[in-house]
């Protein structure tokens, strides 16, 4: 019986190790660079969240708070993303997965120009940040219509 159990463990051990991989690498490069994306914009928000709630005045004004979160969205707005947009990761390439319109690629021009306002969205609020709630707002309010600019272009509401 000893046996039996050992040689179902190794079996068990052996499929894992072997099936792994394999379901790694089940996504495709367009699927990759979704995920990329997300994480990307998952870091974004971590970072804008807190910026909006001063703003919003439902966190308290952190100077040391705001101007970290200020530089890290900045660090953010500096790297080229365009290797996360390969053709064929939109939605209509794959449903469920992806919100990105397909129009960002007969229009990659109008898509790069929202990254860039991004860009200068993150400079202004990085010169903003540490210097109280009254010199933030409005640059978190024009972080909000760099985000919004690009949602309203390039990204469907659903999957």
């Amino acid at each position: 019986m000893r046996t039996l159990i050992m040689k179902s463990v190794a079996a068990l051990a052996l499929t894992a190790t072997v099936s792994a991989p394999i379901a790694m690498a089940a996504d495709t490069a367009e699927e990759k660079a979704v995920k990329a994306r997300r994480g990307y914009f998952q870091v974004v928000l971590i970072n804008a969240g807190p910026l909006f709630g001063m703003a919003k005045g439902d966190i308290d004004y952190d100077a040391e708070a705001a101007s970290t979160a200020a530089a890290n969205l900045d660090a953010l707005a500096g790297m080229n993303v365009l290797n996360m947009y390969p053709a064929g990761s939109d939605k209509p390439s794959l449903p469920g997965k992806s919100r990105a319109q397909d129009k960002i690629w007969s229009d990659l021009d109008g898509f790069v120009g929202k990254f860039q306002d991004f860009g200068k969205a993150t400079d202004g609020l990085v010169a903003a940040a540490g210097n109280g709630l009254d010199a933030l707002r409005p640059a978190v309010g024009a972080l909000g219509a760099s985000c919004k600019g690009c949602h309203d272009n390039y990204r469907d509401k659903d999957f």
